[in-house]
C-alpha cells in the first residue's frame, strides 16, 4: 500500500517514471508506459541518483543532474584493450560500435565496444558506455513504501 507521504529512504520501494537525457538532449533511457518499481539499495539505479532522491515523496517531480562521479564513472584509457583479429569469428562484422559479449575470468558477462578493427587486431572499449556523461534525469515519483 503507498503512503503518500512517506518520503524515499535506503529499502524504499519505490515507483516512478524517468527519462535519462545526454548532454547532447539524446534520450539514453526512459520507463515509457510502464513505471519502474525498485528497492532503493538493490542496485536498480545508479547510487548517485538514489542519493539525489532521498527525501522526495510520492506525487514529487524533479529534474536531476548527475554527473560523471555520481553516475558511471570517467572514461579509463586502462580499459581499452587491442585484441588479435584471429580472436573473433570471421563472419562477425566489427565495425566501430559494435557490441560484444566477453565473458570475464569468474564467468561474468561483461560488454565491450569495437573502437576500430584491422585484419590484426581490435580495439575493444570495456569503459561503460555512459562513462563521462553528465546524465539529466527526469523523475516523478508515483509511489513509496
Amino acid at each position: 500500500m503507498s503512503e503518500v507521504n512517506k518520503a524515499i529512504a535506503s529499502g524504499s520501494r519505490v515507483t516512478l517514471r524517468y527519462r535519462m537525457v545526454l548532454e547532447d538532449g539524446t534520450v539514453a533511457d526512459e520507463s515509457g508506459d510502464e513505471p519502474l518499481e525498485f528497492t532503493v539499495g538493490d542496485g536498480t539505479l545508479i547510487a548517485g541518483l538514489e542519493s539525489m532522491m532521498t527525501g522526495m515523496r510520492a506525487g514529487e517531480s524533479a529534474t536531476l543532474l548527475v554527473t560523471p562521479e555520481q553516475g558511471f564513472g570517467y572514461r579509463d584509457t586502462d580499459n581499452v584493450h587491442p585484441m588479435p583479429r584471429e580472436d573473433f569469428p570471421e563472419e562477425l562484422p566489427l565495425t566501430r560500435g559494435t557490441v560484444i559479449g566477453f565473458t570475464s575470468p569468474s564467468g561474468e558477462e561483461v560488454p565491450g565496444m569495437v573502437l576500430e578493427a584491422d585484419d590484426e587486431s581490435v580495439q575493444i572499449d570495456f569503459n561503460h558506455p555512459l562513462a563521462g556523461h553528465t546524465l539529466q534525469f527526469e523523475v516523478e515519483v508515483l509511489a513509496v513504501e
